[in-house]
């Protein structure tokens, strides 16, 4: 996460070195510090931006932005409105996701949100131009036809259902992330109850990294435990009574 500037220097508890000895050199080359030791230079991937970029709201990790593009089935050339964009971690995985040929609609009610997750996503994906990012409430109104998903990380998306049963393409799938179970079951009950919408699941991920060595191999005394549940719901024809 550090850009390199010409006549720069990069310090650290194990030793400084020079920007200007990494340029033109591929990623996954070796450094020598002041002190030595040696340092190994990538080019940060999407999980990596997502856990240090810059935020004015905690983040959704990796862990839940893949389960989010799987359970949600986000695909190339997809049409995905976005609503709670804060930082951007979502918006940079819809865009990656949906591809040049697709779209991403992204709306947060700050202006700071807005403002931040511009420039987030700016830093990471410079050259794609295929989302828009912009100050709205959706729990008011979407404005967007046609949509293939919908993806919330709203305090009250039950708020929304109604707005996504008319904006979403038959057999679209509306996404929510939501920290607690009593937000959980209040918009399962509210899907649950609309004639547009079936198949309403919820699942959330636990992530427990290992420690192997030559003579050692057992799980990790740390977890990744719950960060949030993943709510899915496809919209439907209304069954007719």
């Amino acid at each position: 996460m550090v850009k390199l500037q010409s006549g720069e220097v990069f310090n650290s508890h194990n030793g400084h070195f020079k920007h200007d000895s990494l340029f033109k050199k591929p990623a996954g080359s070796w450094v020598k510090t002041s002190q030595g030791n040696l340092m190994l230079a990538f080019h940060p991937t999407m999980g990596d931006f997502t856990k240090l970029m810059p935020r004015t709201a905690t983040v959704v990790y990796p862990k839940d932005l893949g389960a989010i593009l799987i359970s949600g089935d986000i695909f190339p050339g997809a049409k995905v409105l976005e609503a709670g964009c804060g930082s951007g971690a979502v918006t940079i995985c819809l865009m990656r996701a949906v591809g040049a040929q697709g779209f991403v609609y992204s709306y947060d009610i700050r202006e700071d949100m807005v403002e931040r997750a511009r420039r987030n996503v700016n830093d990471m994906l410079p050259n794609m131009k295929n989302v828009s990012i912009e100050l709205g409430d959706v729990s008011e109104t979407i404005e967007h036809t046609d949509l293939d998903r919908i993806v919330l990380d709203l305090p009250e998306p039950w708020k929304v259902v109604d707005h996504a049963s008319r904006s979403l393409v038959l057999g679209g799938i509306f996404i929510s992330f939501l920290p607690t179970i009593l937000q959980v079951h209040e918009l399962s009950e509210t899907l649950k109850v609309s004639p547009n919408f079936s198949l309403v699941e919820t699942s959330e991920l636990m992530v427990r990294s290992w420690h192997v060595a030559q003579r050692s191999v057992r799980p990790d005394h740390r977890m990744i435990g719950h960060t949030g549940f993943i709510t899915t719901a496809r919209k439907c024809v209304p069954i007719k009574k």
